[in-house]
């Protein structure tokens, strides 16, 4: 392992420390800061000429902020002659932004993933993508970890029975994820039959399948945002008689009005990952966290030894 390096931006120091600690490794030193007019500056202190370097850096808010010191990292490595860059992005902004929906529309994500690759990167490992075709989008090999193996543990842990479960998708472009999870944990499918009223309003109207009253509701989705359609969807299972609500999620960007949201909405807990850091005011008494560090550890060990990334999965985990 003494050829590999482990940098953290200042992202999510945190995850990337969990990490090395882990695969037993100290974490490489390397000096970040901002000249006073804002831009980045990035100084490697200690040498990685011929080494496998792996940068932790996911590009969670302030997105443009972490996508451009995850650029600026990658070129410092690349001109101090590393021998292979790995960019380590649990979360992947921008993914949203996959397609052309209308006219005269970039699709942003295959922008940034082209200067990812431009840079220098020459392979990226990254978390619940949410749009998984995304991997696609780079000319460099791509490793897509699922944090599903780490969310299914908790609910097993608590020891529901699968007759008192009932797996609810949010909405229709998470049914093939909600049936993965019940492959591993049981219970009943339920859909929530969610309507689009504007770029930024959604409705939900029924819900397909179930039973759902007098069961325990676990809703699954790959990130919270806003928490408009989570905390839709939970508003809609409660009506149809739950008895209790959990959702869970990879990525808790908790953006603008979530926690509020969150805080009115009758969801007994929301479990989430450390794919992105919460700031101590969005730190809500029902919201658990589950590390993703060994998992991520795992993989960049793989990796490094030229080892199937695939094989930490089985087909329900995906």
């Amino acid at each position: 392992m003494r050829d590999l390096k482990i940098f953290s931006g200042r992202a999510n120091p945190s995850l990337s420390r969990n990490i090395c600690e882990y695969l037993n490794l100290r974490s490489a030193d390397i000096a970040l800061s901002n000249f006073p007019d804002g831009e980045i500056s990035c100084k490697i202190l200690e040498d990685i000429r011929g080494r496998d370097v792996y940068l932790v850096q996911p590009t969670c808010p302030p997105v443009n902020d972490n996508i451009m010191e995850l650029l600026v990292m990658i070129d410092s490595c690349k001109r101090a002659s590393a021998a292979r860059i790995t960019a380590v992005m649990p979360y992947f902004g921008y993914a949203r932004q996959d397609r052309k929906d209308e006219g005269r529309v970039p699709i942003t994500a295959k922008l940034v993933a082209n200067i990812i690759t431009r840079a220098g990167a020459d392979r990226v490992l990254t978390m619940d993508l949410h749009a998984a075709q995304i991997q696609g989008f780079f000319d460099v090999p791509v490793d897509h970890l699922y944090a599903s193996k780490v969310l299914n543990n908790h609910f097993l842990e608590k020891g529901y029975t699968p007759d008192d479960l009932v797996i609810i998708s949010p909405d229709e472009g998470s049914i093939k994820r909600a049936v993965g999870h019940m492959k591993r944990l049981g219970g009943k499918l339920a859909i929530v039959d969610k309507r689009r009223s504007s770029a930024y309003e959604t409705k939900q109207e029924n819900i397909i399948g179930g039973p759902v009253e007098g069961r325990i509701a676990l809703m699954f989705d790959d990130m919270i945002s806003t928490a408009g359609s989570i905390c839709g969807a939970a508003e809609r299972v409660h009506q149809a008689g739950a008895r209790e609500i959990h959702v869970a999620a990879t990525h808790g960007l908790l953006c603008g009005k979530a926690c509020e949201r969150i805080a009115k909405a009758p969801i007994t807990s929301v479990v989430i990952t450390d794919s992105v850091p919460l700031r101590k005011e969005q730190m809500l008494p029902n919201i658990k966290i589950l590390s993703v560090a060994e998992l991520l550890g795992e993989a960049i060990r793989r990796i490094h030894f030229d080892q199937s990334i695939s094989a930490i999965f089985d087909e329900a985990d995906r």
